[in-house]
């Protein structure tokens, strides 16, 4: 099994050699950090499936980020470990030396921070893959303002029930102290509250320039009757710091991440793949500006400089090309920090590397994939579009749809919210829309643009398919029936011209005709020609000249048997014949039909190819190491 960890250090507290530079990022040596133990403190499987002296895990790790004026620096470590099936245990990093600025004391507290290990086999006979979560190190909040901070929180097992909770003392799955000095809330004499369904937090902090330290557990629950016993199959933890600033007088809005991606968005890509993501802050006070980030990343995200494109908005792009070895979620998390010291709120996507995200195919005229496209009438109100995989309905609220009118400047007509909206339904590889009321205007030219995660896949956070708002992705318009329908009459002068008349004949019947009713003929053309000489008229008349016509006809009378006749004759016993075959064919036809269909339900049932996946994927992890 692969076991991940990060860890954030004060840069200070280390010499200059050791210290993250932008070289070793990309050197990825020497590794930085402590080399403490992560030691075995409870459970069977100690002693025989990890050192308890920790020989198999220490907290070094490869730096992936530095932040100068922060002071801090952080790294991640993962490793492949041969653990035995039904093995459970936790292990714990613990030290000292917080923060001596620590809301709840002095830098002589101690940390505990703990986590289950556990390989026993899931109540669906798979192992279980543990949640995974993400913060940035430390986050600045205004104090004397009460804030709301959501972690996020996801598991590749997508039915399992997640859970957050304060990390504690005693009395927990791990059976040890998890947090030592920072446990139960945010300590410092704030008052927090938390709802674990989501892992969100409510609190104020109190003392200007204080760091306020936060201890959580994410735990996974395979149904509520787990849930209900507080019987979790792993717990993973999480610690992060709250620093209190003053309000900075004047304009004190923080600046925001807007773009490209959304905050908790979820992006399939494959490893070797070329990613680059570019993210955009928009800066609200007059006179600020973006100076730095900070921010927490997989191995190997290499980060540009900042550029800034218009007033207002600054851009910085991360560049990464993932490896095999990180197949899995790869969580990102960035906040943007003014020249004033004010940081924008957190800002967090996964990656989901080994699945690809979905794309929502670009219509065509053509056997397309979206409907409808082109000119339409002004009572349609169904719309749908083909995507490149199977796709659910997004677990993110404010993912939009938007219809905009391009005849009038690109202004909104409507918008549906895909996270909740029941006029937007997913059917397999189809998302189809529909409008309570046409609100088309006759004449005009409507586009269609879509928010990221618009089609989302099925595994794990659900892959996102990318932001589209091209306006000639999609493109209707609306047939004006006024215009269609007009007419425009030129009269000009005649001229002398010559009329031919189409061809006539003469006809008999062939004398040899037999009962197939098919007459024979022959055919002699005969023409005529006339002239007509007009002036110049404003009011038109037709002028015709008739046709001349000669010829004989001879006849025989035969006795004739018109497909009508053997119709009638043959009806009655083609319509025996035809119910007789009926009934012999529809039990063989209900058999086959039932006997298919059973067999497309459990090959297709997404929960069986979620679980074949997930033990396919790990299988080839075990047999690989």
């Amino acid at each position: 099994m692969i076991v991940r960890e990060r860890w954030s250090w004060r840069t200070t507290y280390y010499p200059v050699a050791s210290r993250c530079t932008s070289a070793i990022i990309a050197a990825q040596t020497p590794m930085i950090g402590d080399s403490s133990p992560v030691a075995c403190i409870s459970g069977a499987a100690c002693g025989s499936h990890w050192s308890t002296g920790g020989a198999t895990m220490n907290t070094r790790t490869w730096c992936t980020d530095f932040n100068t004026a922060l002071n801090t620096m952080s790294g991640e470590y993962y490793a492949y470990f041969p653990i035995p099936i039904n093995a459970a245990f936790s292990v714990r990093f613990s030290s000292n030396a917080w923060l001596n600025a620590l809301g709840a004391g002095t830098g002589t507290l101690s940390w505990s921070v703990v986590s289950r290990i556990s390989t026993i086999l899931r109540p669906d006979g798979y192992l279980n893959t543990s949640p995974v979560a993400v913060s940035l190190p430390i986050i600045y909040k205004q104090t004397n303002i009460l804030h709301t901070h959501v972690v996020q929180m996801s598991d590749f097992d997508g039915t399992d029930i997640l859970k957050c909770r304060w990390s504690t003392s005693s009395g927990n799955v791990n059976s040890a102290d998890e947090c030592m000095g920072i446990c139960n809330g945010v300590p410092g004499g704030v008052t927090a509250t938390l709802t674990g369904t989501n892992c969100t937090m409510s609190f104020t902090l109190t003392t200007d320039y204080w760091y306020y330290g936060v201890a959580l557990q994410i735990e996974d629950f395979y149904d509520n009757a787990a849930l209900l016993t507080n019987s979790p199959m792993s717990s993973v933890p999480i610690q992060f710091l709250f620093y209190g600033y003053p309000n900075p007088g004047g304009c004190s809005t923080p600046p925001a991440i807007v773009g490209d991606r959304p905050n908790r968005a979820c992006i399939g890509v494959m490893p070797g793949d070329n990613v680059t993501l570019r993210v955009v802050v928009e800066v609200y006070c007059t006179g600020k500006s973006i100076v730095d980030f900070i921010s927490t990343v997989p191995r190997g995200v290499t980060k540009s400089g900042i550029s800034n494109p218009t007033t207002g908005q600054y851009e910085i792009t991360l560049s990464w090309f993932p490896l095999a070895d990180q197949y899995g979620p790869q969580g990102i998390c960035m906040a943007a920090i003014d020249n004033t010291n004010i940081q924008s709120n957190q800002w967090c996507i996964t990656y989901l590397v080994g699945f690809q995200s979905p794309d929502v195919i670009r219509p065509t005229l053509v056997q397309g994939s979206a409907s409808p496209i082109g000119t339409i009438f002004q009572n349609h109100t169904v719309f749908s579009i083909q995507t490149s995989k199977y796709v659910n309905r997004p677990t993110r609220n404010q993912t939009i749809i938007y219809f905009r009118n391009a005849s009038n400047g690109g202004s909104l007509v409507q918008q549906f919210d895909c996270g909740w909206d029941p006029a937007v339904t997913y059917t397999g590889y189809t998302i189809v829309i529909r409008f309570p009321v046409a609100p088309w205007t006759p004449g005009h030219f409507f586009y269609v643009t879509m928010d990221s995660g618009v089609a989302s896949g099925t595994e794990f956070c659900g892959p996102e398919s990318a932001p589209m708002y091209d306006p000639t992705f999609w493109v209707f318009n609306i047939w004006n029936p006024a215009v269609s329908s007009t007419t425009t009459t030129t009269t000009t002068p005649f001229t002398t011209v010559t009329v031919t008349t189409k061809p006539t004949s003469t006809t008999s019947i062939n004398t040899l005709l037999t009962t197939t009713g098919i007459v024979i003929t022959t055919t002699i053309p005969a023409t005529t020609t006339g002239t007509t000489s007009t002036t110049a008229v404003t009011t038109v008349a037709s002028t015709s000249v008739g046709p001349t016509m000669s010829g004989s006809t001879t006849e025989s009378t035969v006795a004739v048997m018109y497909p009508k006749d053997f119709e009638d004759v043959c009806q009655q016993t083609v319509g025996i014949m035809s119910a007789v075959i009926m009934l012999l064919m529809m039990p063989i036809q209900t058999i086959t039909m039932y006997a298919t269909f059973t067999k497309y339900a459990a090959t297709f049932n997404p929960i069986n190819i979620k679980a074949k996946t997930r033990h396919q994927l790990r299988m080839k992890r075990i047999l690989k190491h």
